[in-house]
C-alpha cells in the first residue's frame, strides 16, 4: 500500500505544466558538432522505473550463496529454462536472446554491483538521485542529461533531444533559457486542444509553443498505426517506444539524444524466475533494444544505449517469492559503439558478511562514474565538466574508461 502511494506522489510530483500521461515529449536544441573522426554519435538513455532485480536478470550462477538466497526464482544453467551463459560465473536471463546476441558480437557489455550514491531505499528519493545527477535526493530542478547537453559543442540548430515516458525524464529536464529549449509533456488530446494550447503559449512563452508545434507534428510521424500497441501491453509499449525513438533518430536532422523511462519493475510479489513477471519485462526490454537496433540502421554503429534503474533488490526472497527494495544492480550498455562482451565487475561476494546491511549486494561501482565514461567517450567531455557540472561534486567518481569502442 506504502508502494502505490509513494508511486502516486511521484507521478504527480513529476507532472509537467501541460499535464496528461504521454509516450512523447520533445526538445529543441543546438545540434552539437559532428566528431573529428566523422562519427555522428548518438546516446539513448534508458531508465527502469521501480528497482531492477540485477541478481535476476544478470545472475552470478558462479557464487555458491546465490542460489539459496534467490530460492525459487533463482536462474540455473541448466534445466527447462537456462539462463544464458554470459561467462564461467554470470548468466544472462533467458527472456533477452537479443541482448545475449549483442554481447556476443561484442556490442553489449554489463556493469554489475552498481548504484547510485543513494543508500535509502525510496522509490521517490532513488528516482530522483538517478535522473537528477546529485549524491542525493532533493535537487531536483534539472537532469544530468540537460546539463550534459549544455556542454556540448554548438552546431545548427536541429530536433537533437527526444524525451519519451509518461511524463519527460527528470533526467532530460532544465532551464529553457540556458539551454535554449523547452521539454514539453504532449497530453492525450484531440488536435483541436493541442492547437489551442500551442495558441496559448505562442504568445506567453514562444520556446515552449515552437517545442510544442514541433512535437505534435513529430508524434504523428513517429507513431503510425503500425506503432500503436495493444492497451495495458507494456511490452508492445516498450517496443512501440523503441521503434517511434529509433524512427526519428535515424534521420540526419533528427534527435542525437534521447531519455526513455518504463515502468513497473517494482516485483515484490510473484517476480518469477525464468518464466513469470519479471520475465515478461525483460522481453519487453529486449524486444526495445532490437528495435532501436533495427531502427537506427547504419546509426546504430556510433550508438550508445545505457540502461539503468534507481536501485537493486534484495539478495534474499521474501515470503511471497518476490523481492524487496535494495542497494547493487547492473547497469547495461548496447550499440555498435560499445567496447562489449565484457561483464565488468568487482564482484563484493553474497555471503551474509559481504552483503550490504546484511541483506543487498553490495555496490562496488559508482553509476556515475559508468555515465560519465559513456559521455566523455561518446562527447569528448572533460573531467571538469562532468564533476562539477553534470554531476556536481562527484569528483571522487572517475568516468569509467574504454567503455566505448
Amino acid at each position: 500500500m506504502i508502494d502505490c502511494v509513494e508511486n502516486r506522489l511521484l507521478t504527480s510530483r513529476r507532472s509537467l505544466l501541460l499535464g496528461g500521461a504521454s509516450f512523447a515529449a520533445w526538445a529543441y536544441l543546438p545540434k552539437f558538432a559532428r566528431a573529428a573522426d566523422g562519427r555522428d554519435p548518438r546516446l539513448i538513455v534508458v531508465i527502469l522505473r521501480g528497482a531492477l532485480d540485477g541478481l535476476s536478470t544478470v545472475a552470478p550462477i558462479g557464487d555458491p550463496d546465490y542460489a539459496g538466497l534467490h530460492g525459487s526464482i533463482a536462474l540455473a544453467a541448466d534445466g527447462a529454462h537456462p539462463a544464458i551463459m554470459l561467462d564461467s560465473f554470470f548468466a544472462l536471463h533467458p527472456a533477452m536472446p537479443e541482448f545475449a546476441r549483442m554481447y556476443r558480437d561484442r556490442h553489449a557489455a554489463v556493469i554489475h554491483a552498481v548504484a547510485t550514491p543513494y543508500r535509502d531505499r525510496s522509490h521517490f528519493d532513488g528516482q530522483d538521485v538517478l535522473e537528477s545527477g546529485y549524491a542525493g535526493p532533493g535537487r531536483v530542478q534539472s537532469g544530468w542529461l540537460n546539463r550534459a547537453l549544455e556542454a556540448l559543442p554548438r552546431g545548427e540548430r536541429v530536433s537533437s533531444a527526444l524525451a519519451v515516458g509518461p511524463t519527460t525524464p527528470l533526467v532530460l529536464r532544465g532551464n529553457a533559457p540556458t539551454v535554449g529549449w523547452a521539454p514539453v509533456a504532449l497530453p492525450h488530446a484531440d488536435d483541436d486542444t493541442a492547437m489551442r494550447l500551442v495558441d496559448l503559449y505562442r504568445h506567453r512563452d514562444p520556446a515552449l509553443a515552437m517545442a510544442l508545434s514541433q512535437g505534435l507534428q513529430l508524434d504523428k510521424a513517429a507513431s503510425g498505426a503500425d506503432m500503436k500497441p495493444k492497451p495495458g501491453n507494456a511490452v508492445a509499449q516498450m517496443r512501440q517506444v523503441a521503434r517511434g525513438a529509433a524512427k526519428l533518430m535515424a534521420a540526419d536532422d533528427g534527435p542525437r539524444i534521447a531519455a526513455l523511462a518504463f515502468d513497473g519493475w517494482d516485483t515484490h510479489a510473484k517476480e518469477g524466475g525464468p518464466v513469470g513477471r519479471l520475465a515478461f519485462l525483460l522481453g519487453g526490454l529486449d524486444g526495445a533494444l532490437a528495435e532501436l537496433e533495427t531502427g537506427l540502421g547504419e546509426r546504430w554503429r556510433d550508438t550508445v544505449v545505457v540502461v539503468a534503474t534507481e536501485f537493486g533488490r534484495t539478495a534474499r526472497i521474501n515470503g511471497t517469492d518476490g523481492t524487496d527494495h535494495g542497494t547493487g544492480t547492473i547497469a547495461l550498455l548496447a550499440g555498435g559503439a560499445v567496447k562489449g562482451g565484457r561483464v565488468i565487475s568487482d564482484w563484493p561476494g553474497l555471503k551474509l558478511a559481504n552483503l550490504y546491511e546484511g541483506r543487498d549486494l553490495k555496490p562496488t561501482a559508482d553509476l556515475r562514474s559508468v555515465i560519465k565514461g559513456v559521455l566523455q567517450g561518446q562527447f569528448g567531455l572533460s573531467d571538469r565538466v562532468l564533476a562539477e557540472t553534470v554531476f556536481p561534486d562527484s569528483a571522487g567518481a572517475r568516468p569509467m574508461q574504454g567503455l566505448v569502442a
